[in-house]
C-alpha cells in the first residue's frame, strides 16, 4: 500500500548565499527600496566580519530541513513527509516552496517556522503568505503557530544554559546574570494584544524554573533601523546598565528567540555584545545555538505531526 504523502513547508527569514547577493536581499527586506551605499556597506561589513567571504549561514537552514525530514520519517509506517524550504527574504521564497509541493503532486501540507514564538509580525506573516499561495494553487495547508513551551525545546535550552554556566569557573550560579534574548519587534505589537512578549517570558521563566535560576532577566536585541520605536532597551544598553547600577561582572546570554547561527547571533552577540562586555570588564558567555540538535528536531517533528492529527 502506498504511503500518504504530506509536505512540510519549513519557513525562515532567509539569508543571502554569497556576498554578491547582499544588495538584492537587503532590497527585498526594504520592500523593493534599495539601501543607500552606506547601509549596504555596513551590512556587508557585518557579514564579512562573521563569514570572511565564505557563507556557511544558508547551510545551517539546509541542514535543519534535512534533519527534520529524517526525524519526521524515522518511525512512520503510513505517512511519508517531504520537507520544502520557504524563505521570507531570499530564494526559494515561501511561495516557491508552496509551488514546488504542488508541482510534485502533493495535496496536503503543514507549515512550520524556525522560530518558537508567535507574533503577527513574524510567524503570522510567514503563514499568511503561504496560505495565500496555497489557496491560489488548491493546496490544503495547516500551520504550527508556536511551540515555545515544548518540553524537548525547554530541555535543549536548559541543558545549554547549564553547560555554559560551567564556563564561569569559581563563580556561584547566583553570581552569573542569565539574560534570555530575542529579536526586537516594533513596539506597536503591544497595542495589538500580540502574544510574542508573553511567550518569550514564559519560555524564559520555564528554563529558569527548571534550573533554579534566581539571577535572570530578559533582553531585546537586533532592532531594525526604522523611524518607529522598537521594543527595548537593547541588550548593549542593558549590559551597560547592569554593570553601572548593579556591578554585574558575569553575564550568560541565551538567545532563545533564535534557533541557528545567523547574523543576530554571530555578529550582534559574538562581536557587538562581546566588545561591550570587554570594555566594561564583564565576563560574557553565550549558549550554543540549537541548529540541528536532535531535541530541537524532535520538537519540530512532534508539533508538525500533532498539527496534522488535529481535527
Amino acid at each position: 500500500m502506498s504511503k500518504r504523502k504530506v509536505g512540510v513547508l519549513v519557513m525562515s527569514y532567509g539569508t543571502p548565499e554569497s556576498m554578491d547577493q547582499i544588495e538584492a536581499y537587503y532590497t527585498h527586506i526594504r520592500r523593493g527600496h534599495p539601501p543607500t551605499a552606506e547601509q549596504l556597506n555596513e551590512l556587508k561589513q557585518r557579514y564579512e566580519a562573521i563569514v570572511g567571504g565564505f557563507f556557511p549561514l544558508r547551510k545551517n537552514t539546509d541542514r535543519q530541513v534535512a534533519a527534520l525530514q529524517e526525524t519526521l520519517n524515522r518511525n512512520q509506517t503510513d505517512i511519508e513527509f517531504v520537507c520544502y524550504q520557504g524563505l521570507k527574504h531570499a530564494s526559494p521564497f515561501i511561495e516557491d516552496g508552496v509551488e514546488q509541493m504542488v508541482k510534485d503532486g502533493l495535496t496536503e501540507a503543514v507549515g512550520v517556522v524556525l522560530a518558537p514564538h508567535y507574533s503577527t509580525m513574524s510567524v503570522g506573516t510567514y503563514n499568511k503568505r503561504a496560505q495565500q499561495k496555497a489557496e491560489e494553487l488548491g493546496l490544503s495547508i495547516r500551520f504550527v503557530n508556536s511551540y515555545h513551551l515544548h518540553p524537548k525545546l525547554l530541555e535543549a535550552l536548559s541543558s545549554r544554559v547549564e553547560n555554559t554556566l560551567q564556563k564561569f569557573g569559581d563563580a556561584e550560579k547566583d553570581e552569573v546574570r542569565v539574560i534570555f534574548t530575542a529579536h526586537s519587534l516594533p513596539a506597536k505589537i503591544l497595542e495589538l494584544n500580540d502574544p510574542y512578549v508573553d511567550q518569550l517570558m514564559e519560555t524564559s521563566r520555564a528554563i529558569a524554573d527548571r534550573l533554579g535560576l534566581t539571577n535572570w532577566q530578559f533582553g531585546w536585541q537586533s532592532a531594525g533601523q526604522t523611524a518607529m520605536p522598537w521594543l527595548g532597551p537593547d541588550i548593549l544598553e542593558t549590559l551597560e546598565t547592569i554593570h553601572k547600577e548593579e556591578n554585574v561582572k558575569n553575564v550568560l546570554l541565551c538567545p532563545i528567540g533564535f534557533v541557528s547561527d545567523h547574523l543576530e547571533v554571530l555578529y550582534d552577540i559574538d562581536i557587538e555584545c562581546r566588545q561591550t562586555a570587554d570594555k566594561l570588564g564583564i565576563h560574557l558567555e553565550r549558549t550554543e545555538s540549537l541548529n540541528t540538535d536532535p531535541l530541537y528536531m524532535e520538537t519540530l517533528s512532534d508539533v508538525v505531526t500533532a498539527e496534522l492529527e488535529r481535527n
